[in-house]
């Protein structure tokens, strides 16, 4: 199991060359306030000074250290190439055993920790300046030697609460936000870093760490500067978790003072003097504290932990594989055969135009209809109830159909309703089926232009490649709709005109309407043909000469007839005698009667009537005004009404069902059927091939690192895969 920490290092190798962060690996972060110790702790885990020493904040940017054991001959075998490659410039005093590499120098190799120390330096003020800022940009060493344990650890900046000097004022916000980024890592083990001359309860690294790990399952926390407690105190009761319970445990350090270090004392002998110090001091607990012990420690802790999260890391990695895998296929192989792919991505482009149509297209919406399915819907949703909605009479009163009426029959006293008044009403009305039809056109050319957005973003990503090759599409087609709209709207104007152009009032269903109603007439003449005086003959009948049914308007001249029959019957004796005998001045006594009654029935006499003994303007027309109908006007423009009402419903089931049909065949299944050759026509030249398919600025850039990335994932799945083959898992 010692072999999977090495396993990790390859891992972040292998990610590490494609400068991606995108899998969280197993590893130590240590945290703590400022000067509490942590450079320390870590250099005495390296056994070298390799970290920037100095007053105030130090450490501004994330170290990220590998710590790579290696056997002697490793180190001698390497000794050996570098000397061939510097020719005999090595270090004296390392002899080639240990040597460190840093990610951004490349293959470069530092034999000299004074070296690392000062490339540290110089790349901590090129990416976060002088000025006492910190960065997120991590750097990344990796420290081969014999006299080390495999490790891989993180040090951060140190907690602070003041800005000094030109930090910026949210110093500790970024700080703490620059933490959390690492701690909040499930797979990562929390070092939190604490001073001994210090009170536990204030500690801020063991606050940061239990914020980020609860249940404190991934926590260790470290004790510092053991030998600068003040005197006749000890930390036995911190070092025992008497104090605050650490569940991993709580170790405890002695570091170097600045003394120790101005001096140039190695750390294999503050090693040795911490040993001394700890049995002098801690006798019961020396062999459970100390540097040795932690580094001992923090392996095994780390090896437990990685074999925890491999299963977990390798399903990631999989996953990462197979979506970085379906990206690159989006992005396509670079263009060697431009006219071949031209034709192809047309092709295709027109292809899935159809399918989308036809809801049969590989990806289909599940949030909203699109395509075919929205235009079923404005055909039988929006189009149907619309029209359903439209009221037969709307916008018709009684007087319109008065005055259609009496302007029909002329300077003549009309004995039947004349049928021009019929026309001219019902054709009224049908022309208001014209606007919503027009607008059903307008809908589906808009979901066709929809159509359009949808093939681009779903459909056919490969598109996105080549813009201008979008973008050239994208005109032919709507080109194409612009051309067929005008044709639909002149179709559908023209079914409204057909319905207007011939009112069939032989229709089947109307004349079912109208047999209806000449029945309902029948039995209302009836009734009253019963109260009817002698002298009227009884014996009229509905039918016609040949024995056929009588027209509407010829039974309201008989209905009439009855009427003024059985006002007659009631009238006094000697109008009786002179009404039954058919005297003239019988006759003209009922007429001067009718006449006087429909001057009473008038509520207001007209405006420009003429009076008396003033001259009468001819060219003033009688304005309408309210006023009660005689029970004949109340029947005709009920007659009239039913009529207009009848064949309104027939004209309306026919538009209802012939203009979804139109729109079919005139713009949508012709767009269908004419997509394909109108894009080739219009786009597949020779003169065209290299500007259409020229790809973005950034898609090679785009392909190239999803290619690297997708190398690293499938590298990174043969390295764990290795792991189960050699049982390390």
């Amino acid at each position: 199991m010692e072999a999977l920490i090495p396993v990790i290092n390859k891992l972040q190798d292998v990610f590490n060359t494609v400068g991606a962060d995108i899998i969280q690996l197993p590893q130590i972060v240590v945290v703590g306030t400022q000067s509490s110790g942590k450079s320390s702790v870590l250099e005495s885990l390296v056994g070298k000074d390799l970290l920037p020493r100095g007053t105030g904040i130090v450490t501004r940017r994330p170290l990220i250290l590998q710590l790579v054991h290696i056997d002697s001959e490793d180190c001698r075998k390497t000794s050996e190439e570098n000397e061939s490659k510097t020719k005999g410039r090595l270090s004296r005093g390392i002899n080639g055993e240990e040597w460190g590499k840093f990610l951004h120098t490349k293959n470069k190799t530092y034999t000299d920790f004074e070296e690392i120390r000062q490339e540290i330096d110089a790349e901590t003020e090129r990416i976060s300046g002088n000025n006492k800022g910190v960065s997120d940009e991590p750097i990344h060493l990796k420290i081969f030697s014999p006299h080390v344990v495999n490790l891989t650890l993180v040090d951060l900046p140190g907690l602070t609460k003041v800005p000094v000097g030109d930090q910026p004022k949210d110093i500790e916000l970024q700080i703490k936000e620059l933490i959390y980024k690492y701690i909040s890592n499930p797979n990562s083990i929390i070092l939190a870093v604490t001073a001994a001359n210090t009170d536990m309860a204030t500690s801020e690294a063991l606050k940061v760490a239990r914020e980020a790990d609860p249940d404190g399952r991934r926590t260790l926390a470290v004790v510092t500067k053991l030998d600068l407690m003040d005197a006749g105190t000890d930390a036995m009761d911190v070092l025992m978790g008497r104090v605050i319970p650490v569940k991993l445990g709580i170790i405890g350090v002695v570091n170097r003072s600045q003394l120790d270090i101005n001096q140039k004392k190695m750390v294999t002998d503050a090693i040795r003097d911490e040993y001394g110090f700890l049995q002098k001091k801690y006798p019961s607990l020396a062999n459970r504290n100390g540097t040795k012990y932690l580094a001992r420690t923090l392996n095994r802790l780390l090896m437990h932990h990685i074999r925890d999260c491999l299963p977990e890391l390798k399903t990631r990695i999989n996953v990462l594989a197979a979506q970085y895998q379906s990206l690159l296929n989006s992005y396509g192989e670079p263009v060697d055969d431009k006219s071949s792919t031209l034709l192809q991505l047309i092709t295709k482009f027109a292809a899935e135009y159809c399918h989308t149509i036809e809801g049969t297209a590989k990806y289909i919406e599940t949030t909203e209809l699109c395509g075919g399915a929205r235009i079923c819907y404005i055909f039988h949703e929006t189009f149907g109830r619309t029209l359903e909605s439209v009221d037969p009479l709307g916008g018709l009163t009684t007087i319109d159909v008065l005055t259609a009426i009496r302007n029909a029959t002329g300077p003549r006293p009309a004995l039947f309703v004349p049928e021009v008044s019929f026309e001219l009403l019902v054709k009224r009305q049908v022309k208001r089926l014209e606007e919503p039809s027009l607008r059903c056109v307008e809908l589906v050319h808009e979901e066709m232009q929809r159509i359009i957005q949808h093939c681009s973003n779903y459909s056919t990503q490969e598109l996105l490649r080549f813009p201008k090759l979008h973008d050239a599409i994208v005109e032919v087609v709507t080109s194409l709709l612009r051309k067929r709209l005008p044709v639909t709207n002149e179709m559908v104007h023209n079914l409204v005109a057909i319905e207007l152009a011939y009112i069939n009032t032989k229709h089947p269903d109307f004349a079912d309407a109208c047999g209806l109603m000449n029945n309902n007439i029948e039995e209302q003449r009836r009734n009253r043909m019963r109260d009817l005086p002698s002298a009227v003959p009884r014996d009229k009948s509905l039918k016609g000469p040949g024995g056929q049914s009588l027209s509407p308007t010829e039974l309201l001249a008989l209905e009439a007839e009855a009427t003024k029959a059985a006002a007659g019957g009631s009238q006094s004796g000697s109008e009786q005698t002179d009404g039954a005998t058919g005297t003239w001045r019988g006759m003209l006594k009922k007429g001067e009667d009718g006449a006087a009654a429909d001057r009473a029935m008038l509520q207001h006499p007209l405006p420009a009537s003429p009076q008396r003994g003033h001259a009468v303007n001819l060219l003033d027309v009688p304005v309408p005004v309210s006023r009660r109908l005689s029970a004949r006007e109340q029947r005709d423009c009920e007659v009239i009404e039913r009529l207009i009402k009848s064949y309104f419903l027939i004209v309306r089931k026919n538009i209802q069902d012939s203009v979804p049909k139109a729109v079919m065949h005139f713009l949508v299944n012709h767009v269908k059927d004419c997509l394909q050759s109108e894009l080739v026509g219009q786009l597949y030249k020779a003169g065209l091939l290299d500007d259409l398919l020229t790809e973005s600025e950034d898609m090679a850039q785009r392909r190239t690192e999803a290619a690297d990335m997708l190398k690293a994932l499938q590298k990174a799945s043969q390295v764990i895969a290795e792991i189960r083959e050699t049982h390390l898992w």
